[in-house]
């Protein structure tokens, strides 16, 4: 659906270059939420204005549906435009026109008859929960609202693609989960791709299917988000994750060695059904090993519930051995910890 290949974006010129993304490949699937997350100047935003050419690449290919955007002449680049929908982190809204007139706009810019506009709007109104705030002008609406109507912009023209830029950082954490959900039934109901970027690993964790990860202009991991979220390679990723959900010093008091027996500190990860399983309580019986539970969460990455514990094993060598080995047999990740 959309690949990106040798996109570079270097901004000024000579000596005082600035290089914005450098020989970055991506491909996005057709029906998919992608997820692009990275630090404040990794190069995401340049990322998601070069899919629809609001910044023109220095070098590489944008393709999009089959087509190559950057070889494109004006009229038929602002074709395509119109089937890349945009939201953003600012809402970007006519501050003069009302709710029904801001969603309205890019229907009468494509020439779209009256009759139609009136029924579009009241459906996308409809689709975005805004039923009784058509009237309204954006100064009367809440963040929140403000960004439905982004949403309902930006479908107006029935686009393939939807591009998010940073869409929930504005909005406070109850807002932020009813954005997501809806994006997230926009995606389901009409098949739509969207590539969404943030700073944010909880953003991807919560509706993303795959994602990847950003640092210095360039892509330094991705994959499924369930792979990248649970088994982090890149120590930008790692960092994204652990977040400040870990007191690393309080972890490593707890992971020390009990005095007067052999002891183990592993992290076991679940992931779906084996989530809510005894599967760790019947190994550890049948063993005969004790075992504390020193850090834990149990989540959901967009509908997959998951686990990972970080566990003090207490008993024999053997005993502790056979208990890693069994839970791997039973289709647990077990990482054992220095």
């Amino acid at each position: 659906m959309i690949e990106l290949r040798g996109l570079t974006k270097r901004y000024g010129k000579g000596n005082k270059t600035a290089t914005a993304l450098s020989d970055l490949n991506l491909s996005i699937q057709k029906g998919e939420i992608f997820g692009v997350i990275g630090h404040s100047g990794a190069g995401k935003s340049t990322l998601i204005r070069c899919i629809n050419l609001l910044e023109r690449p220095t070098e590489g290919e944008v393709w999009v549906d089959g087509v190559e955007l950057t070889k494109l002449g004006k009229g038929r680049l602002q074709e395509k435009r119109r089937k890349i929908g945009m939201i953003f982190q600012h809402f970007n809204l006519l501050s003069s026109a009302t709710v029904y007139d801001n969603i309205a706009f890019p229907l009468r810019l494509a020439g779209t008859p009256d009759s139609a506009v009136e029924e579009k709007v009241k459906d996308l109104l409809a689709l975005v929960g805004l039923e009784g705030h058509r009237n309204k002008y954006p100064a009367q609406l809440s963040g929140g609202q403000k960004q439905r109507v982004g949403v309902a912009r930006a479908l107006a023209n029935d686009p393939d693609v939807l591009l998010c830029d940073e869409a929930t950082s504005a909005l406070d954490p109850q807002t932020t989960d009813s954005i997501l959900r809806l994006l997230l039934d926009i995606n389901r109901q009409f098949n739509l791709t969207i590539v969404l970027i943030t700073h944010e690993m909880h953003v991807i964790q919560r509706i993303c299917d795959r994602v990847a990860v950003i640092h210095g202009g360039g892509i330094v991991e991705q994959g499924a988000v369930t792979e990248v979220f649970l088994k982090p390679k890149h120590e930008i990723t790692q960092g994204f994750i652990r977040g400040e959900a870990q007191n690393d010093g309080q972890l490593q008091a707890a992971m020390r060695t009990v005095p007067g027996e052999s002891s183990q500190a592993v992290k076991i990860t679940f992931l779906g059904e084996k989530t809510y399983g005894s599967t760790l309580s019947r190994v550890a019986r049948e063993t005969g090993v004790n075992f504390a539970i020193l850090q834990g969460t149990i989540s959901t990455i967009k509908d997959v519930p998951f686990g990972q514990l970080i566990v003090r094993f207490e008993g024999s060598a053997e005993a502790i051995t056979s208990t890693v080995l069994e839970l791997k047999a039973q289709g647990l990740d077990v990482e054992v910890l220095s």
